[in-house]
């Protein structure tokens, strides 16, 4: 079913409407510390983030993409309705958790969505355990060596500049940050916009429009960083509170370590074809720079509500898939 021509058409559109909503969904993590501290409006800031979310296309490679492709379900087991209903489950979840200002990861509700619709396909047995531990398990080490690498950096940064004014050091790291923001949507194109590269690349696959063995073509590349940028371009401005002054006050110094550190995260987890929350990331390196002032400057409260809706994100999503899979195979032959 949903193998027809059209409807494999109507598939890779839909992936690309999810890869628009996260980076819609998670400009925030791009964008969010260098509109708070002022450095650059929001209609200036997402231009800048959507532009190197494009150009991450040119040079990171796509092992990521190959991770979630081949790395997640067995490939015997999916086909374009366990594609589709993964799909209506990821979108389902980012749109609500948009809605709720809450900033939660993409990645993993599209991870999340596709696993539930293979399990309702094909049982336990369609999930390759090896690929979904690595991925699932980042949702504790991303935000944790985001945090650590943060207050590192942050700690650093301070003894460097220990003997300047405070005005001399906003002054610097407010050019500073055009740099770390361009860094860090680099890595955000790099990482994210793989995850739908990866879906389109298995339903391609398991259609037969594509041998097992061959690259992810270079239209499925393109057409995932612009959908991706143009997503970012319009901007989840509701979750831009949220990180960007809810969870730690930043000045730019502060802004220019957290987005430097998700940034060689991100970066670094891509080479290794790691698929991990670029909003997981960002939120662990902000408190991590936060807490450098003093535990209290973090606000807990708000961060074990953003951690609930993490820890929520992949059944949730999975859940709606499972049910969208059962109700798409009853329809009409």
């Amino acid at each position: 079913m949903f193998s027809t021509p059209h409807a494999i058409f109507a598939i890779i559109g839909l992936a690309l409407c999810f890869d628009f909503i996260n980076g819609f969904h998670d400009s925030a993590n791009s964008i969010a510390t260098v509109v708070s501290t002022r450095v650059l409006t929001p209609r200036y800031a997402v231009i800048w983030a959507a532009f190197f979310n494009f150009v991450a296309a040119f040079g990171f490679g796509v092992k990521v993409a190959t991770t979630i492709g081949k790395g997640v379900i067995h490939p015997g087991i999916v086909d374009p309705t366990v594609i589709l209903a993964g799909l209506v489950g990821a979108i389902f979840w980012d749109l609500l958790t948009w809605y709720s200002g809450l900033p939660t990861s993409s990645s993993h509700a599209l991870i999340g969505g596709f696993a539930g619709a293979a399990v309702m396909k094909a049982g336990w047995d369609a999930i390759n355990p090896q690929g979904f531990i690595k991925i699932t398990s980042f949702i504790v080490i991303a935000p944790v060596l985001g945090l650590v690498m943060g207050y590192l950096l942050m700690v650093l940064v301070m003894q460097i500049f220990q003997k300047s004014t405070p005005d001399k050091v906003d002054r610097f790291f407010r050019k500073g940050q055009l740099f770390s923001a361009a860094f860090y949507s680099l890595g955000h194109g790099t990482n994210d916009a793989q995850k739908t590269m990866g879906l389109i690349y298995i339903l391609l696959i398991s259609c037969g429009r594509l041998d097992a063995h061959a690259s992810v073509p270079i239209w499925v590349i393109l057409s995932c960083h612009a959908a991706i940028g143009l997503g970012t371009l319009f901007g989840g401005w509701r979750i831009v509170k949220t990180m960007g002054q809810k969870i730690a006050k930043l000045r730019p110094v502060g802004g220019f370590c957290a987005e430097t550190a998700g940034a060689l995260m991100l970066l670094g987890t891509a080479i290794f074809g790691i698929p991990v929350s670029t909003t997981h990331t960002i939120t662990g390196a902000i408190m991590g720079v936060g807490a450098t002032q003093r535990l209290s400057a973090v606000r807990w409260g708000v961060a074990e509500k953003i951690i609930w809706a993490w820890l929520l994100t992949i059944p949730a999503a999975a859940a709606v898939s499972a049910l969208s899979y059962k109700f798409l195979i009853l329809l009409p032959q």
